[in-house]
C-alpha cells in the first residue's frame, strides 16, 4: 500500500471513529415526556434492586409506609400492593415528571392506598412518628444532603419502625473502570476516576449513615448480579447506560472526550462480550432490634 493510499485508510477510519461516538451528544430533556415515558420502560437497573427489597422488607403489620425518592412508582406500587388497602403508602420525589408518571400508572392499576407528594426527602412533609416502615431504593445515590435526609426519616418514623436501604456499591462494574483507568494518559484524569468510583456507597458508609441518623442497623445482604453487553459499542448506545451514567464518566476527561471514549470503546470492544458485576446491598435497620448480617453470595458458595 502506498503512503496515499495509507493516509486515506487512515482517515476513513478516523471519521468511521468519530461517527460511531455519536453517543457522546446524547443530552436527553428529563422534562419531556417523550423521555419520561422511555426511562419508565427502562425498569431493569432499579428492578434488581427493588427485587432485593421485596425479598426481604417487613410486611407484615404495617400501617404507614413511605418511600423516599419513589421517582416513577417502583417499587412503589409494588410496595403497596403487596401491603395491601389496609396499609397507606406515601411517596415523594422532587422530579415532577417522575411522580406525574407515577400517577399515571396508579390511576391505570387503581392502586387505592398510594399517596403521592413532589418534594424534597431532606424536608419531609410528615408529622412526627408517622410511619412505620420506610424504603428508598437507590436513592442514597441521589440525595445532596444525606445526613439530613436521614433525620428526617429518624423524625417521621415511629419508634421501632423499620428503615429499608438498596444500593449498589464500591466494586460497581470493576470490569469496565479497569480498562477505563488503561485508556488514561494523564494524572488528572485518572484521580476525577478514582473519585467517581469511590464515591459509591459501603456497607460500612451506610451504617455510619444511619446511625448517625438515629437508627441501628440489624439486617444486612450483600449479593452480586451481572449486566452483560455484546460489545463496548453497544454498552455505550445502550439507552439506560446514556441516561444514567454517560454524563459522570464524560466529566472524567472533560476536554479530551473524543479520544478517551474513542479508545475505551475500541478497548472494550476487542474484548467482546462484557460482562459487568453489579454488587448490591439491601440494609435494614430500627431503633430496637439486635443485628444479624446475611453473608454475601460469594461467601455462601
Amino acid at each position: 500500500m502506498n503512503g496515499v493510499s495509507r493516509n486515506v485508510l487512515q482517515l476513513a477510519c478516523s471519521i468511521r471513529s468519530m461517527s460511531d461516538l455519536a453517543f457522546l451528544d446524547f443530552d436527553p430533556d428529563f422534562e419531556s415526556p417523550r423521555v419520561m415515558t422511555a426511562y419508565d420502560e427502562l425498569p431493569l437497573w432499579s428492578a434488581m434492586f427493588g427485587l432485593l427489597m421485596l425479598e426481604h422488607v417487613p410486611m407484615a403489620g404495617i400501617e404507614r409506609a413511605l418511600d423516599v425518592g419513589c421517582g416513577t412508582g417502583f417499587p412503589l406500587i409494588e410496595l403497596a400492593e403487596r401491603l395491601g388497602p389496609a396499609a397507606k403508602v406515601d411517596g415523594i420525589d422532587p422530579w415532577s415528571p417522575a411522580i406525574q408518571r407515577a400517577a399515571e400508572k396508579i390511576a391505570a392499576r387503581e392502586t387505592r392506598n398510594v399517596t403521592l407528594h413532589e418534594g424534597k426527602a431532606s424536608s419531609l412533609p410528615f408529622a412526627n412518628a408517622t410511619f412505620d416502615l420506610i424504603v428508598s431504593n437507590l436513592g442514597i445515590n441521589n440525595f445532596d444532603d444525606r445526613v439530613s435526609v436521614m433525620r428526617e426519616c429518624r423524625r417521621v418514623a415511629r419508634d421501632g419502625a423499620t428503615i429499608a436501604l438498596t444500593t449498589n456499591l464500591q466494586g460497581h462494574m470493576r470490569e469496565f473502570y479497569e480498562v477505563f483507568d488503561e485508556v488514561l494518559t494523564d494524572d488528572e484524569s485518572r484521580r476525577r476516576l478514582r473519585e467517581h468510583i469511590e464515591h459509591r456507597a459501603t456497607i460500612e458508609s451506610v451504617r455510619a449513615l444511619l446511625e448517625e441518623g438515629g437508627f441501628e442497623v440489624t439486617h444486612v445482604v450483600e449479593r452480586e448480579e451481572v449486566m452483560r453487553f455484546a460489545t463496548g459499542t453497544a454498552l455505550f448506545n445502550h439507552h439506560f447506560i446514556k441516561l444514567g451514567f454517560l454524563d459522570a464518566w464524560k466529566k472524567v476527561a472533560p476536554h479530551r472526550q473524543r479520544e478517551v471514549f474513542g479508545a475505551l470503546r475500541d478497548r472494550l470492544d476487542a474484548m467482546g462480550e462484557l460482562r459487568l458485576t453489579i454488587p448490591m446491598a439491601y440494609v435494614e435497620a430500627t431503633t430496637t432490634r439486635r443485628t444479624t448480617i446475611e453473608p454475601s453470595t460469594a461467601d455462601r458458595t
